[in-house]
């Protein structure tokens, strides 16, 4: 796998169609700083840009995935009452899309994002996770906890958005008012966690499943599914069923579409063309 960038502890290796990005900081469990919030954005920008990047997998080095904000940049905020730190603190999270939590830019991401959560992932590293589109999890090795309500904060970056609709409302705040830590079997169990994967096994599991979507699947098609599902979530039906129509004869109008019932008939893998920026529009 070659290396494109190693920058401010994040690791980015691209082998298309995967990028994998790591959290590189293992003698402190992957702690976040905020250059190395800042450089992680920049490290899935990089990717985004990529034609050849089908996929993006996110992990940890080291027997962590990430601990959270680390403690020196937790006790600044604190003391400046601000989540970024103070002032002169590097803004982690440019909004352009409006979405100031920590990750939330993985929501605009028009590729899949896969977590491949080799160890623990609490507070800041909980959120990581759970901003990606679907979570591996190591069986014996990764564990959760939000974390937050046991520093005294509240549910913070999202979490108090979207962690409903991945487990439910009971279960969401039982995770937060408690912030126990669960393994990856409970995770699994409530919703959380997609797949267990055998330690040893997690991090070719989730390039795997990235190989599996380029080799079958149109990114473009990726793409519009995600935006489809993630705007769903604040539309009413009747909205969200008139766009998707409009978004249907877009499609059947596609090349993609031309290149996926030849290559059935023809009974040959597909050849999709690389997804393109300004190939988003469907209206």
């Amino acid at each position: 796998m070659s290396t494109a960038d190693r920058t401010e502890l994040v690791r980015l290796d691209i082998d298309p169609p995967v990028a994998l990005v790591t959290l590189d900081r293992a003698d402190r469990l992957n702690a976040l700083t905020y250059p190395m919030i800042a450089s992680f954005r920049r490290a899935i920008d990089t990717a985004v840009a990529d034609t050849r990047v089908v996929g993006i997998v996110v992990t940890g080095a080291g027997r962590a995935f990430s601990a959270g904000l680390d403690v020196a940049d937790l006790a600044r905020a604190a003391s400046t009452g601000t989540s970024r730190g103070g002032r002169d603190a590097p803004d982690p999270v440019p909004d352009p899309d409006e979405l100031p939590a920590l990750f939330s830019h993985l929501l605009r991401v028009p590729k899949p994002v896969i977590a491949a959560v080799n160890g623990v992932a609490a507070g800041g590293g909980f959120v990581l996770a759970m901003m990606c589109d679907l979570r591996m999890a190591a069986e014996t090795g990764a564990s959760f906890t939000t974390a937050f309500a046991k520093r005294g904060l509240v549910a913070e970056h999202g979490t108090s958005w979207i962690l409903p609709r991945l487990v439910g409302t009971n279960r969401a705040l039982d995770l937060l008012w408690s912030a126990r830590r669960i393994d990856a079997t409970e995770a699994h169990r409530i919703g959380f966690v997609d797949r267990l994967v055998p330690d040893d096994r997690l991090l070719a599991e989730a390039c795997d499943y990235v190989r599996d979507l380029a080799a079958d699947v149109a990114p473009r098609s990726l793409a519009i599914m995600k935006e489809q599902v993630l705007r769903g979530w604040s539309q009413p039906i009747g909205e969200a069923l008139r766009q998707v129509e409009r978004e249907m004869n877009a499609s059947l109008g596609h090349p993609d579409t031309t290149e996926g019932v030849v290559s059935f008939v023809e009974k040959r893998p597909p050849r999709f063309a690389p997804w393109i920026p300004d190939d988003r529009s469907t209206t």
